[in-house]
């Protein structure tokens, strides 16, 4: 699914304007996010650091779709960059009222915000947004539709680099919902930018795309098969909410099948990691005991995804600061001619 250009995403520098998605990006843009995310967080107590990288800034969380841990993370992210936040209640918006979108937003340019964070159900809506805002605004891609979820898929990155060094070289399995879900295709663009050596989706052929071998994966119906050997298993949720007709026979059946027990755990590596981007729902996707099980590293998920961020929120300010004084420069030399 092709829903944004890769150059709009990126200024005149081919640096990070906007993060719609992870499609058309390289490998230096990913590490950037990675490493600068890292300073963040204090190496001895795990703790958030808070800095005034965007003191000054005014960011708004547009959220057209409800979300808790996503918003959440995003506006800790935001005080911790000392930025001044802005939530806006979708169900008092002027968008229930009849106004467009395209005019809320506008309106909302109009008080001075420098940054939008937009969660919205319909695909392609966070880069119809940044095709429309003025050129010192930027975007940031908090979920649209089916289509992408590229700062869940980079702390998801984050977590598996801080536990394994490196992402090269790796077998990740992917289970779950692979058709419905957002996450698992910027998780897939990630993992194929930093080298993975493996890329396997596990799950019934009714939740798999038409054409997964596409996206540079390997198929497996059998979760057994699909966990021999594996370094990451990352266990994603049934996107009911997207499903237009019933394609599981239920709920306990999908457990029963592609639940990641203790004992289908011991078909990965011994030291392999336990990832889901959440919500956990317990006794559909995973059993309790893996969920807090000693490889399991969902919690961490959650702290690192503020990190994560407040990186990608920093390095898009600093680029336009970049930009902005290499134009003021160029213009400087061209009137002194």
């Amino acid at each position: 699914m092709r829903l944004t250009t890769p150059n709009l995403q990126l200024n005149t520098q081919g640096k990070l304007r906007h993060f719609l998605t992870l499609e058309g990006l390289k490998h230096h843009h990913l590490t950037e996010i990675l490493d600068v995310a890292n300073t963040f967080i204090d190496s001895e107590t795990k703790q958030i650091s808070k800095v005034p990288n965007l003191h000054g800034k005014a960011i708004m969380n547009l959220f057209f779709e409800p979300s808790t841990r996503t918003l959440t993370t995003f506006e800790i992210a935001e005080k911790r960059l000392s930025a001044d936040v802005v939530n806006l209640n979708i169900a008092t918006s002027s968008t229930k009222k009849g106004e467009t979108l395209l005019d809320t937003l506008w309106n909302l340019q109009a008080m001075m915000a420098d940054v939008f964070v937009v969660r919205h159900s319909e695909s392609g809506a966070a880069h119809f947004i940044a095709k429309h805002v003025a050129p010192h605004v930027h975007v940031i891609n908090a979920g649209d539709g089916q289509h992408a979820h590229p700062t869940q898929a980079m702390l998801d990155m984050f977590t598996i680099r801080k536990h394994k060094g490196d992402i090269f070289d790796l077998k990740v399995a992917i289970i779950g919902d692979i058709q419905h879900s957002r996450v698992v295709r910027s998780q897939i663009q990630a993992l194929s930018i930093l080298e993975a050596r493996e890329i396997r989706v596990i799950g019934p052929r009714t939740l798999m795309p038409s054409h997964p071998e596409a996206l540079g994966v390997h198929v497996y119906e059998n979760i057994e098969e699909g966990l021999d050997g594996v370094d990451v298993i990352i266990n994603v949720r049934l996107q009911n909410e997207r499903m237009k007709s019933a394609l599981l026979p239920s709920e306990k059946e999908f457990f029963n099948l592609y639940g990641l027990t203790k004992e289908r755990l011991n078909y990965a590596k011994p030291d392999a990691i336990v990832m889901h981007p959440g919500p956990v729902n317990r006794g559909v996707e995973i059993d309790s005991e893996v969920a807090d099980g000693e490889q399991s590293v969902i919690l961490e998920q959650v702290t690192y995804g503020i990190a994560v961020r407040m990186a990608v929120m920093s390095i898009i300010i600093d680029n336009a600061k970049q930009l902005q004084e290499t134009n003021l420069a160029a213009s400087c030399l061209e009137e002194s001619k």
